[in-house]
Formats: structure tokens, C-alpha cells, sequence
């Protein structure tokens, strides 16, 4: 059986990167040739301008009709949903780097195989699941290696748990906070349960990041460590420009600096109009300018 994480030469599957010239009509393909330049045309450049989700601000390639995220149906010509109605508001699990996971109704699985992935070691293939019915969450751990906290208190494996606005969900050490459509400040705190105002009662406290990633239009907080890079959404850093890999490379923030390595993308990773080696760890310092496809990023690095 073909595995599916990995960059395939094949035009006929279009979650696989594909060589030759870019496709027009499917921006979730990887597209090898060069970047748009100067002289492309109005409509060209509009091609690939992101759409954004208003559900789960995840950034989609022009032409989707739905989130390629959470599967949103929308259209840019219009207010709200592609139907004319307002948006859909669904409450969100939020990383500390800013990072939004909506929480669909029923059953949402957290961890390394579930609905809301990631790749961080401390948490479990299927870590903890966050139930929403009728307006009430309910957080469980699923038996997981590290366990499961809400506002610093263990939940036992199979505990259910509810959950209020701004309560802070920690898998093995990863921390996710809750949201909620319209919460300002706690003030839905009783719509779940009334006896977690005084936990609310100030505001939780703003984490820096060590270093952002800077683009044209928009910042990515990095995290101490490792942290990917590409057009698959269970990246750190998710990119939605179809010259991207799926899985494209790795910032690391050290002590010692911040690094950059791409990892075999298709499309190669410049640094300062040179090609970086594949899988070469290179330093990286804040006059450098790292273009993907045509689009070009440096790094700040936040006061510690």
C-alpha cells in the first residue's frame, strides 16, 4: 500500500504533490515551474491570493468552494456561508502559538491519530476527546501515557470533565484553551457551568514567542524547539500556497539561534536567492530572506 505522507511523482491522486507544469484548476497540488512574477497578470495573481475561513481562520487556496479544514462551505462573493446565511460560530481550542482547532458537534478526538492532530511526543495517538451536545463540552481522557489537566486539575482516564470559557486543557504539558463565539473576557463562564466565575475573573495571561515567522500578510508565532512547516494543515505552520510541500521544512528556535532545514520539498527552500540542501540545518539571522514559491518571509525574534 503507497504511503500517503510521502511525496509521490504521480499526477493522478491530488493529495500528492505533483511535478511538471502547474495546474490551474487544483490549488491543492504542489506546482513545480516558477514562481508568478511582476509581469503575471491581475487575474493570475488573484489565483493564488488565500481565502480565509470564517470558522476556523484556517487560509485556503483560491477556487475552493468548501474549507479544505473543517470542510465549510463558502464562496468569496458572498456574506457568511455560500448559501447567504451568517457564518456558522463554533467554539475553538486555541494553542499557545495562536493556532485555532474548531470543535465540531459530537465527539472531537485530540491527539497524534485524531480529528485535532498534532506531532508533539507528550501526547498520546488518541490523548483525550472533547464531546459538545447542545451547547455543553465535556472533556476525557482516553487512557492516555501523560494525562489530561483542566486548569491544572488531573482528570482520571475516562473522567468527563465540563468545560467553561478560558479554561485551559493541558495534554502531557500541551496546553490548549478553550474559546467560545462571542466570549469576551469569561463573561459565558455561566452558560456552562456556574461555579467557575471566580477561575475567570481575570484575564488569562498573553504568552510571547521567542521568534515569529514574517510574511507580507501575516505573522506565525514559532515555539521554543521545532516547529514544521508546509500545506498539510497538521504543520505548525500551515501554508496554503500550492508551491509548498505538503510537509515542506523545520524552523528551530534554540538557545543557540534559529534554524532552518528544508526536508525534500519539491520546490526547493531560497535563502537570500540561493537553494538551501535538502536537509541541511542552516542558521538563520534577521536580515535573511527566505522565499518560498513567491512569496518571502524573514524572522523576528521577540525580546526574551
Amino acid at each position: 500500500m503507497a504511503d500517503l505522507n510521502r511525496t509521490q511523482l504521480l499526477s493522478s491522486d491530488p493529495n500528492r504533490t505533483q511535478m511538471g507544469t502547474p495546474p490551474s484548476l487544483d490549488p491543492n497540488k504542489t506546482m513545480m515551474g516558477m514562481a508568478p512574477t511582476v509581469k503575471a497578470t491581475v487575474e493570475a495573481t488573484q489565483t493564488i491570493k488565500p481565502v480565509q475561513c470564517p470558522v476556523c481562520r484556517t487560509f485556503n487556496p483560491a477556487f475552493l468552494k468548501f474549507c479544505m479544514e473543517c470542510g465549510l462551505i463558502f464562496d468569496r462573493a458572498l456574506e457568511g456561508d455560500a448559501f447567504g446565511a451568517p457564518a456558522i460560530q463554533l467554539p475553538v481550542l486555541v494553542e499557545s502559538g495562536g493556532r485555532e482547532h474548531p470543535l465540531r458537534p459530537g465527539v472531537t478526538v485530540i491527539g497524534r491519530e485524531g480529528d485535532i492532530l498534532t506531532t508533539d511526543a507528550r501526547i498520546s495517538r488518541r490523548h483525550a476527546q472533547v464531546t459538545s451536545t447542545d451547547g455543553r463540552l465535556e472533556v476525557e481522557d482516553l487512557g492516555s501515557t501523560n494525562g489530561t489537566k483542566v486548569d491544572g486539575q488531573p482528570l482520571a482516564p475516562g473522567q468527563k470533565k465540563a468545560l467553561a470559557a478560558g479554561e485551559k486543557i493541558s495534554l502531557g504539558g500541551f496546553e490548549f484553551q478553550l474559546q467560545l463565539p462571542g466570549a469576551k473576557g469569561g463573561n459565558t463562564t455561566q452558560a456552562f457551568t456556574g461555579n467557575k466565575t471566580g477561575v475567570m475573573a481575570a484575564q488569562p495571561k498573553k504568552e510571547t514567542s521567542p521568534a515569529v515567522l514574517v510574511g507580507p500578510d501575516r505573522e506565525f508565532p514559532l515555539r521554543a524547539g521545532a516547529n514544521s512547516f508546509g500545506r498539510k494543515s497538521e504543520n505548525d505552520i500551515h501554508m496554503s500556497d500550492p508551491y509548498v510541500s505538503g510537509r515542506h521544512g523545520l524552523i528551530e528556535v534554540t538557545d543557540g539561534g534559529v534554524f532552518l532545514t528544508d526536508i525534500g520539498s519539491s520546490n526547493g527552500t531560497m535563502l537570500n536567492d540561493a537553494k538551501l540542501v535538502a536537509n541541511m540545518r542552516t542558521q538563520l539571522s534577521p536580515d535573511d530572506v527566505i522565499r518560498l514559491g513567491s512569496v518571502s518571509y524573514h524572522i523576528r525574534v521577540n525580546p526574551s
